[in-house]
């Protein structure tokens, strides 16, 4: 009976181990720091490598720690302001992540109804999406232009959209081009009848969060200047000399790192609670 338990106690850990393997093998493997290079992509920043931003996180570390430690006097102070001051770069990033697909969400409806009016005077598709980089929003004229240089050399619709997809690194614009390509594929006279639902739609989303937005924000920013008052005060006390050597000893020092650590936790989570559903590039 033991040996027989023990059989299948064995045979149970060979499945779960099995299990585990294959859906390692099946998912795909992803490059390093491909999520960072991403986001700086959504940011417009496509020129920026994620080593060039982690360098200037670096930078920003050492030059607030100097100028810190010459002002104060005061290991502790300086090295909690450096590593505020390490989160800047990747916080400016995420503030113009946020901004540039505000944007572009606004932009989308009247791209669609350009593509809409294009179709509807004649032209294909892929000419109707090339003339955007002409008479489209000025902010997405130069990604269009793109599209319409590399379907002209190659003439593959399919690879094009890919390629224009990567460089856009928007959720909408990838929503917005698989209908375009599912509307290709399956043909038919009802190309400019599905433009405008979808323009239609991309208005109405945008509007309710827009809605939304402005609802909240205000707590938002009440949260974030709750978070930013205690090291405002920091600030103001570090002109005395008394205060500095308070916060110099072991017992000062954990106080300063615990406050430090609560501040970035309740962040977090303020951040997390207030934030909308974020759009994700799940067709890509």
């Amino acid at each position: 009976m033991g040996a027989f338990l023990g059989l299948m106690l064995g045979l149970g850990l060979l499945l779960i181990w099995h299990g585990l393997s294959a859906v390692e093998t099946s998912r795909p493997r992803r490059p390093p720091f491909e999520r960072t290079r991403e986001r700086l992509v959504q940011a417009g920043l496509p020129s920026v490598s994620p080593a060039q931003l982690f360098a200037l996180q670096a930078l920003s570390v050492v030059l607030v720690g100097v100028l810190g430690l010459a002002l104060t006097q005061s290991i502790s102070v300086s090295l909690i302001f450096a590593l505020f001051a390490g989160a800047v770069p990747r916080l400016i990033v995420s503030r113009l992540r946020h901004k540039r697909q505000a944007d572009l969400r606004e932009l989308w409806p009247e791209v669609v109804d350009n593509l809409t009016s294009g179709v509807r005077a004649g032209l294909s598709l892929p000419e109707a999406l090339a003339a955007i980089g002409d008479r489209g929003p000025e902010q997405l004229r130069e990604p269009f232009r793109h599209f319409g240089a590399d379907y002209r050399t190659t003439g593959r619709f399919n690879e094009s959209l890919d390629r224009l997809k990567d460089i856009l690194a928007d959720p909408v614009g990838d929503r917005v081009i698989e209908s375009l390509r599912v509307a290709r594929e399956v043909g038919g006279t009802d190309l400019g009848r599905l433009l405008s639902t979808l323009s239609g739609f991309l208005r109405d989303d945008a509007r309710t969060r827009a809605e939304l937005l402005a609802r909240q924000s205000w707590s938002v920013n009440a949260a974030r200047m709750a978070v930013a008052a205690p090291w405002l005060v920091l600030v103001l006390l570090a002109t005395q000399r008394e205060t500095l050597q308070a916060y110099d000893t072991p017992t000062g020092t954990i106080i300063l790192l615990a406050g430090a650590a609560l501040s970035f936790i309740a962040y977090r989570l303020m951040i997390r609670i207030g934030r909308l559903p974020e759009d994700r590039r799940v067709l890509r």
